[in-house]
């Protein structure tokens, strides 16, 4: 007897199957993955410069108004949605006159350690900021105010724009209040009081 044929038979008994699962075999579809959120790309350190005018009214039109202008260094990181940060600043408030009992006294340098709270829109952060400040304080012809620095607090908000990566500009305004400054006139003597001040500035940042 031939074996051969009946070799044939049995082999393509077996391979039938094994070709009609391979026809109708795929691959599974890959599973999707939706992309990550872009970040505003607000993480991180930054150093910059400001400028701009300090008075002691809080109408920007009032004539009574000096040049003030600084540098600025911090740290921001974005955590669930927003932008949180600290940031350290040294000013030179351009001899601001703010008024005591019986004169004036004039805001020489402040130094401020500021935290700041903000919303991310893109490349624009809308940021509130407050914290603990000391200013130096000279005298005037009209009065006799402290040696020394004086402490004080502020609260403010601004807007910041990135440019690209590394540069932003920004505008922000501060309320700054200085308690019981030491003063002394020849009409009123030895006083204590509170001053103040409003500052309206402009700046850039490098973002490292």
């Amino acid at each position: 007897m031939n074996k051969m044929p009946i070799a044939l038979a049995v082999f393509a008994a077996f391979a039938a199957p094994a070709g009609a699962a391979d026809l109708t075999y795929s691959e599974p579809a890959p599973s999707y993955e939706a992309p990550a959120a872009a970040s505003g790309g607000w993480n991180g350190a930054y150093a910059g410069i400001h400028a701009g005018t300090s008075s002691e009214h809080s109408s920007p039109f009032s004539g009574d108004k000096e040049f003030m202008a600084g540098i600025q260094g911090g740290y921001n990181a974005e955590m669930g949605g927003a932008v949180v940060g600290g940031e350290l600043e040294l000013s030179h408030m351009g001899d601001t006159e703010v008024d005591v009992p019986g004169g004036e006294l004039r805001e020489r340098y402040r130094l401020a350690a500021k935290a700041k709270v903000g919303a991310p829109l893109g490349d624009t952060l809308i940021y509130g900021t407050a914290g603990g400040t000391m200013t130096s304080l000279r005298d005037t012809s009209s009065a006799e105010g402290p040696d020394g620095w004086k402490p004080g607090w502020l609260v403010g908000a601004g807007v910041e724009q990135k440019f690209n990566e590394q540069i932003s500009g920004r505008v922000e305004y501060n309320y700054t209040r200085t308690g019981d400054v030491r003063s002394f006139s020849t009409g009123t003597g030895t006083t204590e009081t509170n001053v103040s001040d409003h500052t309206i500035k402009a700046g850039l940042n490098y973002h490292f």
